[in-house]
């Protein structure tokens, strides 16, 4: 993943969330994330992205999908686990990286699905979680000066 301030690397892991990998990789196969931008930074909890565009539009997704939390992995930092609604079964294209071990997060079934880690880049993490923010359009914790995802490219 490429952002405005710069890359991660994300290695996936379909043997435990088959269904969140899957999800994930249909956005990144059809160019979704392209132009969306971190929306939701918190220092010291989370960095929330792919759901929304630099003026805070927010387009169509896929159906959502069936939570895979409680699947063995945890929400530690460098992890990258599928944001959601209240709803359990709600997660569509939005996802966090876990800027601190956020265990709380995993509560087994009604967690939240970690899908891969970070494998390089925290630093970009890093950059990114300590950024400026505010309230914007109704949305608190919004980077001040937007961080956009300009590629998201799937490697083997």
């Amino acid at each position: 993943m490429t952002t405005s301030l710069g890359s991660v690397v994300i290695e996936l892991n379909p043997a435990k969330a088959p269904i969140t990998v899957d999800n994930f990789l249909n956005y990144v196969e059809s160019g979704f994330y392209v132009n969306k931008i971190f929306h939701r930074v918190i220092q010291d909890f989370m960095i929330q992205g792919g759901g929304f565009n630099a003026d805070l539009t927010q387009p169509a997704t896929q159906a959502p999908i069936k939570l895979e939390a409680g699947n063995g992995l945890s929400n530690l930092r460098g992890t990258i686990a599928m944001a959601r609604t209240n709803v359990l079964d709600s997660a569509t294209s939005q996802f966090f990286i876990n800027v601190v071990d956020n265990q709380a997060l995993d509560t087994n079934a009604s967690g939240y699905a970690v899908f891969g880690k970070i494998v390089s880049g925290i630093e970009t993490v890093d950059k990114i979680k300590v950024v400026p923010t505010s309230t914007r359009g109704g949305m608190s914790d919004v980077p001040v000066t937007s961080v956009l995802i300009s590629a998201m490219l799937q490697t083997q």
